[in-house]
Formats: structure tokens, sequence, C-alpha cells
């Protein structure tokens, strides 16, 4: 199987949804509700989500076929072929769609291709708002707009990114202790937040507004983001050498048996010190 020619496929698949996105971005679009997470950022659709999703598959189906690959992705009820295949593909046609409704930044296209074992062999996403195009190849680095992608950090305050206000946030006092603890051991002169993109999104503004992390604590609701919010970023971030992980540190189950719901174990990304 070659991963390069996979992960050009996939980059081809995500401009060609990130295209259908520009074309909708300044439309005004219906809302329809869907089962979901707890969260209404979880339970929101539109038709775009739908065309992107149309868009991708166009590019990635025949590759199932060829390669023997299973197909995971938001807008289709999860078939279990993940488990028995090698290799699976895992979409999200549209993350943050409750941005792009609300015409704020924070919505983005993302497609890993993710081992039978959980491991992420290939990480794309675009952002349609700045036209940014980010990807990685397990063993062959992470790439910003087709370069190798250094990070560098340029603030002195630790960049908490989320997807809603932490003041809007359960556990409030827990999340800011832990924050607390990062800038005093890095002696950062405070924290700033930012707030309102998609799962995937925020785990790129991680990487972007370092010194930086997300956060989800566990928790028995559904919810938390799906497999599919986290599978690009983490390929991406394990290139890089960050950490993607559960909330307690540990590997992010990226083909889980139970669902796609990450609730029960959290997650934790983390861009606190630059690349050397």
């Amino acid at each position: 199987m070659n991963l390069t020619q996979l992960t050009k496929i996939a980059i081809k698949a995500a401009l060609s949804a990130g295209k259908i996105i520009q074309e909708y971005r300044n439309e005004t679009v219906v809302v329809e509700q869907k089962k979901g997470g707890t969260s209404y950022a979880s339970q929101v659709v539109t038709v775009v989500d739908s065309a992107c999703e149309t868009a991708i598959f166009a590019h990635l189906l025949p590759t199932c076929d060829a390669f023997d690959l299973a197909l995971l992705s938001e807008e289709t009820e999860d078939d279990g072929s993940r488990f028995a295949a090698d290799f699976f593909w895992c979409i999200d046609p549209m993350d943050g769609t409750l941005a792009f409704i609300n015409k704020h930044p924070g919505f983005s296209v993302s497609i890993a291709l993710i081992a039978k074992d959980g491991t992420p062999y290939i990480g794309v996403v675009f952002d349609p708002s700045t036209d940014t195009l980010y990807h990685a190849i397990k063993g062959n680095g992470a790439f910003k707009n087709g370069r190798p992608w250094e990070i560098k950090h340029t603030n002195d305050h630790l960049t908490y990114v989320t997807d809603r206000k932490l003041q809007d946030t359960p556990r409030v006092a827990e999340i800011e202790k832990l924050l607390n603890e990062h800038v005093a051991q890095l002696s950062l002169t405070g924290v700033k937040e930012i707030a309102g993109a998609g799962s995937v999104l925020n785990g790129i503004l991680v990487l972007e507004n370092g010194p930086a992390c997300m956060l989800k604590f566990p928790k028995k609701t559904i919810g938390g983001g799906s497999l599919w919010d986290f599978a690009a970023t983490a390929c991406i971030y394990q290139e890089l050498g960050l950490p993607a992980t559960n909330f307690e540190g540990g590997r992010l189950n990226l083909n889980k048996k139970n669902g796609t719901f990450m609730n029960q174990e959290g997650v934790f990304y983390a861009n606190l010190t630059p690349n050397k």
C-alpha cells in the first residue's frame, strides 16, 4: 500500500470538499437535527455536510476497492467494517458545523487513514477560511501547505483552546487549576482563551498558538467528540512529536469497539514545548 499515493488522493478529496464549503460560506443554509452527543454542536447538520461527504466519497471509495480499505464517516452510519479491514478512512466532511452556521471561522475538512489497531497513518486537514492545508504521513513528517511544518512558539502566555468558552464549561475550577499549573511550570504570564471552533481546527489552533493545549474530561454521558474529530490531528501531532492522548496521557483509541464517542476517556492535546 502506497501511503504517499493515498495521501495525495485524500488531499484532493479534502480540497474538493473545502471548495464546496467556500461556495456556501456566505449563504443561508437550512439547519437540520441529527442524533448526536449531548451538545447542540454535535446534533446539527446541513446540506453542506452531505455535499462534502459525497465529494470526498467520489475520491476515496475507489481506494477502498483497490486497497481493501474500510470507511467511517460522520454523516454515514457506522457499518463496523473498520473492525475487519486492516485500515479504514476516518472522515469528518465538515467539522465545526455550528461555527459554519454562525459564519464564524472554525470549520474544516478532516480525513485520516487509521490502522485496525487505532494507529493513525495519514492525517489531512483543510481550513477553508484561510485556504490552509495541513497533512502528515506516519514516519514522513507533518506539512503545512506542502512544506515541512516546524512549530514555533511566539507567545509568553498559555493559550487554552476550547469549543465553548471556559466560563460556560463544566468543571471550570479544575480546568483553571490545570492551566495554571502549566503556566507556573513554563514561567508564563497567564492564560488566554481561543473559543468557538470545532474539535479538528481546535487541534490545529493549539499548534498555531503555542504554548497551548486543549482538553476534554472523561464523562459518563455520550459526546466528548468522536473518532473523526481527532483522527487526522492525532496523526499530525504524532509526526510533530507532540502529545495527542486521552485525558490521562494514555494512547488515544482511534478504533473504539463500543461506538465512536470519546467521552469515556477524554482527550488532551498539548503543544507546550517547541520543536528542537
